[in-house]
Protein backbone atom coordinates (compact mmCIF):
# COMPACT_ATOMS: atom_id res chain seq x y z
CA UNK A 1 0.00 0.00 0.00
CA UNK A 2 1.44 3.66 -1.02
CA UNK A 3 1.66 5.50 2.27
CA UNK A 4 2.02 8.78 0.67
CA UNK A 5 -1.01 8.41 -2.63
CA UNK A 6 -2.71 11.59 -3.77
CA UNK A 7 0.26 14.12 -1.46
CA UNK A 8 1.88 16.22 -3.03
CA UNK A 9 5.36 16.63 -1.52
CA UNK A 10 7.87 19.61 -1.66
CA UNK A 11 11.77 17.94 -0.98
CA UNK A 12 14.25 21.16 -0.20
CA UNK A 13 17.82 20.01 -0.79
CA UNK A 14 17.14 17.32 -3.06
CA UNK A 15 20.26 17.25 -5.32
CA UNK A 16 22.14 14.71 -3.07
CA UNK A 17 22.43 12.64 0.19
CA UNK A 18 19.72 11.92 2.52
CA UNK A 19 17.32 14.84 0.06
CA UNK A 20 17.75 12.90 -3.10
CA UNK A 21 16.75 9.55 -1.39
CA UNK A 22 13.82 10.99 0.58
CA UNK A 23 12.49 12.47 -3.06
CA UNK A 24 12.96 9.17 -4.74
CA UNK A 25 11.38 7.27 -1.39
CA UNK A 26 8.37 9.99 -1.27
CA UNK A 27 7.62 9.24 -5.51
CA UNK A 28 7.98 5.42 -4.45
CA UNK A 29 5.45 5.35 -2.14
CA UNK A 30 2.87 7.64 -4.15
CA UNK A 31 3.23 11.64 -3.79
CA UNK A 32 3.74 13.50 -6.69
CA UNK A 33 7.38 15.59 -5.59
CA UNK A 34 8.81 19.39 -6.11
CA UNK A 35 12.17 19.23 -5.85
CA UNK A 36 14.27 21.96 -4.77
CA UNK A 37 18.03 23.21 -4.32
CA UNK A 38 20.88 25.06 -5.71
CA UNK A 39 21.99 22.60 -8.51
CA UNK A 40 19.48 22.16 -11.50
CA UNK A 41 21.55 19.36 -13.15
CA UNK A 42 21.83 17.31 -10.22
CA UNK A 43 17.57 18.16 -9.44
CA UNK A 44 16.73 17.83 -13.70
CA UNK A 45 18.34 14.09 -13.45
CA UNK A 46 16.12 13.36 -10.45
CA UNK A 47 13.44 14.42 -11.82
CA UNK A 48 14.12 12.02 -15.07
CA UNK A 49 14.85 9.15 -12.71
CA UNK A 50 11.31 9.56 -10.83
CA UNK A 51 9.42 10.02 -13.71
CA UNK A 52 11.33 6.97 -15.39
CA UNK A 53 9.86 4.84 -12.43
CA UNK A 54 6.70 5.83 -13.32
CA UNK A 55 6.21 8.90 -10.88
CA UNK A 56 5.68 12.34 -11.01
CA UNK A 57 8.30 15.27 -10.67
CA UNK A 58 9.38 18.43 -11.08
CA UNK A 59 12.32 20.55 -10.09
CA UNK A 60 13.10 24.28 -9.70
CA UNK A 61 16.47 25.36 -8.67
CA UNK A 62 17.40 28.26 -6.24
CA UNK A 63 19.01 29.39 -3.12
CA UNK A 64 17.11 28.80 0.15
CA UNK A 65 18.01 32.34 1.62
CA UNK A 66 15.95 33.46 -0.90
CA UNK A 67 12.05 34.37 0.47
CA UNK A 68 11.10 34.65 -2.99
CA UNK A 69 12.52 31.09 -4.15
CA UNK A 70 10.61 29.87 -0.89
CA UNK A 71 7.39 31.02 -2.07
CA UNK A 72 8.14 29.99 -5.95
CA UNK A 73 8.66 26.71 -4.30
CA UNK A 74 4.87 26.30 -2.86
CA UNK A 75 3.56 28.54 -6.23
CA UNK A 76 5.31 25.57 -8.30
CA UNK A 77 3.49 22.81 -6.43
CA UNK A 78 0.36 24.13 -6.83
CA UNK A 79 0.51 25.35 -10.04
CA UNK A 80 1.57 22.15 -11.00
CA UNK A 81 -0.33 19.28 -8.80
CA UNK A 82 -3.05 21.95 -7.00
CA UNK A 83 -2.14 21.74 -3.50
CA UNK A 84 1.02 20.74 -0.89
CA UNK A 85 0.88 18.14 1.97
CA UNK A 86 4.21 17.94 2.69
CA UNK A 87 7.22 19.85 2.93
CA UNK A 88 10.87 18.07 3.85
CA UNK A 89 13.39 20.86 4.82
CA UNK A 90 16.54 19.69 4.38
CA UNK A 91 19.41 21.84 2.71
CA UNK A 92 22.11 22.60 4.82
CA UNK A 93 25.50 23.38 4.84
CA UNK A 94 28.75 22.38 7.28
CA UNK A 95 29.55 26.07 7.02
CA UNK A 96 33.01 27.54 7.88
CA UNK A 97 34.71 25.34 10.34
CA UNK A 98 37.95 25.85 12.77
CA UNK A 99 38.42 27.41 15.96
CA UNK A 100 35.27 29.56 16.55
CA UNK A 101 37.97 32.26 17.93
CA UNK A 102 38.85 32.46 14.06
CA UNK A 103 35.14 32.00 12.57
CA UNK A 104 34.16 35.31 10.29
CA UNK A 105 31.29 36.63 11.19
CA UNK A 106 30.40 36.32 7.46
CA UNK A 107 30.95 32.70 8.02
CA UNK A 108 28.72 32.74 11.01
CA UNK A 109 25.76 34.75 9.44
CA UNK A 110 25.84 32.49 6.10
CA UNK A 111 25.64 29.37 8.04
CA UNK A 112 22.37 30.52 10.02
CA UNK A 113 20.93 31.51 6.65
CA UNK A 114 21.29 28.33 5.00
CA UNK A 115 20.58 26.16 7.86
CA UNK A 116 18.25 27.84 9.90
CA UNK A 117 16.67 31.38 8.37
CA UNK A 118 16.50 29.41 4.47
CA UNK A 119 14.48 26.75 7.04
CA UNK A 120 11.99 29.12 8.17
CA UNK A 121 11.14 30.64 5.06
CA UNK A 122 10.59 27.91 3.74
CA UNK A 123 8.37 26.85 6.59
CA UNK A 124 6.45 30.73 6.47
CA UNK A 125 4.90 29.71 2.95
CA UNK A 126 4.59 26.09 3.35
CA UNK A 127 2.55 26.12 6.40
CA UNK A 128 0.26 28.99 4.26
CA UNK A 129 -0.49 26.59 1.72
CA UNK A 130 -1.42 23.99 4.34
CA UNK A 131 -3.61 25.73 6.20
CA UNK A 132 -5.38 26.43 2.54
CA UNK A 133 -5.62 22.47 2.86
CA UNK A 134 -6.90 21.41 5.55
CA UNK A 135 -3.34 20.58 7.82
CA UNK A 136 0.13 18.90 6.58
CA UNK A 137 3.60 18.22 7.57
CA UNK A 138 6.46 20.06 7.64
CA UNK A 139 9.59 18.44 8.61
CA UNK A 140 13.10 19.77 9.34
CA UNK A 141 16.90 18.13 9.43
CA UNK A 142 18.66 19.04 12.17
CA UNK A 143 21.40 16.87 13.88
CA UNK A 144 23.07 15.25 16.80
CA UNK A 145 25.80 17.53 16.94
CA UNK A 146 24.42 20.41 19.38
CA UNK A 147 22.17 18.33 20.97
CA UNK A 148 23.21 15.13 22.14
CA UNK A 149 26.95 15.29 20.98
CA UNK A 150 29.67 18.41 20.36
CA UNK A 151 32.59 18.33 18.22
CA UNK A 152 35.24 21.26 18.13
CA UNK A 153 35.32 23.71 15.01
CA UNK A 154 31.77 23.16 14.04
CA UNK A 155 29.97 25.96 16.09
CA UNK A 156 28.29 27.67 13.41
CA UNK A 157 26.62 24.38 12.45
CA UNK A 158 25.79 23.01 15.73
CA UNK A 159 24.07 26.46 16.77
CA UNK A 160 21.93 26.60 13.44
CA UNK A 161 20.69 22.90 13.41
CA UNK A 162 20.16 23.69 16.90
CA UNK A 163 18.41 26.30 16.28
CA UNK A 164 15.80 24.23 14.19
CA UNK A 165 14.29 22.50 17.16
CA UNK A 166 13.38 25.58 18.91
CA UNK A 167 11.72 26.32 15.53
CA UNK A 168 10.32 22.93 15.39
CA UNK A 169 8.66 23.25 18.77
CA UNK A 170 6.77 27.15 18.09
CA UNK A 171 5.55 26.24 15.04
CA UNK A 172 4.22 22.88 16.21
CA UNK A 173 2.25 24.67 18.97
CA UNK A 174 1.61 27.44 16.90
CA UNK A 175 -0.50 25.78 14.12
CA UNK A 176 -1.24 22.16 15.76
CA UNK A 177 -5.12 23.65 16.05
CA UNK A 178 -4.79 23.72 12.36
CA UNK A 179 -3.73 20.30 12.01
CA UNK A 180 -0.12 21.55 10.74
CA UNK A 181 2.05 18.73 12.45
CA UNK A 182 5.69 19.69 12.16
CA UNK A 183 8.98 17.73 13.43
CA UNK A 184 12.53 17.62 13.28
CA UNK A 185 14.79 14.60 12.44
CA UNK A 186 17.98 14.62 14.35
CA UNK A 187 20.49 12.15 12.38
CA UNK A 188 23.81 10.74 13.83
CA UNK A 189 26.58 10.42 10.73
CA UNK A 190 25.32 9.94 7.31
CA UNK A 191 27.54 8.43 4.44
CA UNK A 192 27.06 12.02 2.19
CA UNK A 193 29.20 14.45 0.73
CA UNK A 194 28.89 16.80 3.70
CA UNK A 195 29.90 13.49 5.96
CA UNK A 196 33.04 13.08 3.72
CA UNK A 197 33.78 16.62 3.78
CA UNK A 198 34.30 16.74 7.12
CA UNK A 199 35.48 13.05 8.10
CA UNK A 200 38.45 12.90 4.91
CA UNK A 201 40.77 10.45 6.71
CA UNK A 202 40.60 6.85 7.63
CA UNK A 203 41.27 7.58 10.77
CA UNK A 204 38.33 10.59 11.55
CA UNK A 205 35.75 7.85 9.85
CA UNK A 206 36.90 5.19 12.22
CA UNK A 207 36.18 7.59 15.31
CA UNK A 208 33.11 8.63 14.02
CA UNK A 209 31.77 4.88 13.24
CA UNK A 210 32.66 3.99 16.86
CA UNK A 211 30.78 6.84 18.45
CA UNK A 212 27.72 5.22 17.11
CA UNK A 213 26.39 1.99 19.33
CA UNK A 214 25.41 -0.03 15.98
CA UNK A 215 29.15 0.90 14.96
CA UNK A 216 28.47 2.10 11.47
CA UNK A 217 26.88 5.35 9.72
CA UNK A 218 23.72 5.36 8.51
CA UNK A 219 22.60 5.56 4.21
CA UNK A 220 21.17 8.47 3.22
CA UNK A 221 17.71 5.88 2.43
CA UNK A 222 18.08 4.89 6.28
CA UNK A 223 17.19 8.40 7.11
CA UNK A 224 14.77 8.65 4.25
CA UNK A 225 13.09 6.03 5.67
CA UNK A 226 12.83 7.87 8.87
CA UNK A 227 11.61 10.95 6.85
CA UNK A 228 8.67 9.07 5.52
CA UNK A 229 7.44 8.41 9.19
CA UNK A 230 6.72 11.82 9.82
CA UNK A 231 5.17 12.47 6.51
CA UNK A 232 2.73 9.85 6.77
CA UNK A 233 -0.02 9.36 8.87
CA UNK A 234 1.93 6.86 10.49
CA UNK A 235 2.88 10.13 12.68
CA UNK A 236 -0.56 11.54 12.86
CA UNK A 237 -0.47 11.98 16.38
CA UNK A 238 2.86 13.13 16.44
CA UNK A 239 4.32 16.79 16.62
CA UNK A 240 6.87 19.06 18.27
CA UNK A 241 9.54 15.92 18.21
CA UNK A 242 12.99 16.31 17.68
CA UNK A 243 13.73 12.85 16.57
CA UNK A 244 17.31 11.00 17.45
CA UNK A 245 17.95 8.81 13.63
CA UNK A 246 21.76 8.48 15.36
CA UNK A 247 22.21 4.67 15.47
CA UNK A 248 22.88 5.01 19.40
CA UNK A 249 25.67 7.64 19.20
CA UNK A 250 23.73 9.57 21.70
CA UNK A 251 23.59 6.50 24.48
CA UNK A 252 27.26 5.47 23.46
CA UNK A 253 30.37 5.43 25.68
CA UNK A 254 32.22 2.88 24.29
Amino acid sequence: MSRLKDKVALVVGASSGIGRATAKLFAAEGSKVVLGARRDTELQSLVAEIEAAGGFAVALAGDVRSEAYAKALVDLAVARFGRLDIAFNNAGTLGETGTSTDVSEGGWSDTLAINLTGSFLGAKHQIAQMLKNGGGSVIFTSTFVGHSFAFPGVAAYAASKSGLIGLTQALAAEFGPQNVRVNAVLPGAVDTDMYRDMNDTAESQAFVTNLHALKRVATPDELARAVLYFASDDSAFVTGTASLVDGGASITRT
